[in-house]
């Protein structure tokens, strides 16, 4: 649209000149059309709690680290190359011709009791004693997760977590407009002082803390896991304060040295809510995760797992099941244990022969991660795009914080490259941390990161301290 042409005028200038009468000329501003820009026309209709939401940088990365040119120590896909399909194969297709009708129909929102029972039984390696009739299917712990969120928390809650944290929960509690505040970790995981404090010090800012999140077992990212007096400490911190604990344990059965630890759950039936998953142990495309609460909390779960899906796909929960039945499971956890210990011994082997002096990393007793400590004044964010272009990607460190710390830090996966891979990939990346190492060096810049309240983990353990 052409705009309007300017209009001429007359205009009072006793103003300017001061004691002397006249008029000017003058040339009015033009009308201005505006032309809308947003990319998104239906911005202003979106809910509020939409703000929250932003796109996963591990999700983002995969376009990217999905190239078969580079070695990615960036996701957390499971490597489920060594099931049995045909094991598995044959199951589904028995299923199918047995109970197709029922597999393939609606079901319970709370879940079949089939595979409830194969849950428990599952979970008692870990000490649980549960009944089944506390268990909630839901679509990937992820979802249970979301459910929880949902049913505790209002906009503007606190929820309690560690430092650093999963990136995908941090990612719900922002949708739900909760605010999270954070908890330093060391070596034994969650500091119950600092957790003390952080509870305290926001209940007197007029806050309400509702749950602390934990991974307990292998944290996703850091790798570290909460010794057995420490898990103890901090269910007793959670008691005095009257405070839930939300146990996310997916990694809990891939201990790669000794026998698994007790959960959080089966030290404390109420106070502990527990979600589980099979994406790890079996395979994650069946989206099979439950979440084991006290009864009444159940009830609420179910309500919402029924407003939010029906129920939770009937066919994925029988096939888990004919799959527990038929196949040695326990067996398979043992093999997926056997090669992810070679994946992680060559990740520390090669970070050891490759990277710079000043830095760090831990050295995880089981799961899928390592977390990197950069030295001072090296920043992983600004480093990845020269990573990818060396052809290998990873997670940075700010990822999996809420108040954008994590600056030094990346999270480096193990659990889906080869060994050769991972060592090749390991080379890659410390090439381009040694080139801006160098440079710091040379030029001495310094970090401009603040100290964390939780675990900026320039204090995180170190190769020789997990």
């Amino acid at each position: 649209m052409t705009p309007a042409a300017p209009k001429r005028g007359r205009r009072w200038c006793q103003w300017y000149f001061p004691g002397r009468c006249g008029t000017v000329d003058h040339v009015s501003e033009p009308e201005v059309v505006r032309h809308d820009t947003r990319l998104d026309r239906y911005v202003d209709h979106y809910a509020a709690r939409t703000h929250g939401m932003r796109a996963s940088a591990v999700r983002a990365l995969f376009s990217v680290a999905n190239r078969p040119e580079v070695v990615s120590l960036a996701g957390g896909m499971p490597n489920i190359a060594d099931l049995p399909l045909d094991v598995v194969g044959e199951a589904i297709r028995d299923l199918v011709l047995e109970h197709g009708v029922q597999a393939m129909q609606y079901g319970s929102g709370q879940g079949e009791p089939r595979i409830r029972e194969h849950i428990c039984e599952v979970m008692a390696l870990e000490g649980i004693d549960a009944h089944p009739d506390d268990v909630t299917i839901t679509v990937g712990s992820q979802q249970g997760l979301d459910l929880v969120t949902r049913i505790f928390c209002d906009p503007g809650d606190v929820i309690v977590a560690e430092a650093p944290s999963y990136v995908g929960a941090l990612g719900t509690f922002a949708s739900y407009q909760t605010r999270v505040v954070h908890v330093t970790m060391d070596d034994d995981g969650i500091d119950p002082d600092a957790l003390r404090a952080a509870v305290e010090s926001s209940r007197r800012g007029g806050g309400r803390p509702k749950f602390l999140y934990t991974i307990p077992n292998f944290n996703n990212p850091s790798g570290i896991s909460q010794s057995l007096e420490r898990r103890r400490r901090i269910i007793d911190v959670c008691r005095e304060l009257d405070l839930l604990i939300v146990e996310d344990n997916p990694y809990g059965l891939l201990r790669l040295e000794g026998d698994p630890l007790p959960a959080l759950r089966a030290m404390d039936a109420e106070q502990v809510i527990y979600l589980g998953s099979f994406s790890k142990t079996f395979a994650p495309g069946f989206r099979v995760g439950w979440v084991l609460a006290p009864h009444a909390v159940r009830e609420k779960l179910v309500l919402a797992q029924e407003s939010a899906t029906l129920c939770p796909p009937v066919f994925s929960q029988m096939a888990v099941s004919t799959y527990l039945e038929r196949h040695d499971w326990r067996a398979q956890i043992e093999a997926f244990k056997d090669m992810y210990r070679a994946r992680r011994d060559a990740m520390l082997e090669a970070l050891r022969e490759y990277m710079p002096p000043g830095t760090t990393w831990t050295t995880p007793g089981g799961g899928f991660f390592v977390w990197v400590t950069l030295p001072d004044g090296l920043d992983a964010q600004a480093m990845l795009p020269r990573a990818v272009s060396a052809r290998v990607a990873f997670t940075p460190g700010t990822a999996f914080y809420a108040d954008g710390f994590g600056s030094r830090n990346m999270r480096l996966s193990f659990c889906y490259p080869t060994p050769e891979r991972i060592r090749e990939g390991v080379r890659r990346l410390a090439e381009v941390v040694n080139r801006e190492y160098e440079v710091n060096r040379t030029f001495g810049i310094g970090s401009q990161q603040s100290p964390h309240h939780g675990t900026d983990v320039s204090g995180a353990p170190g190769p020789d301290q997990s």
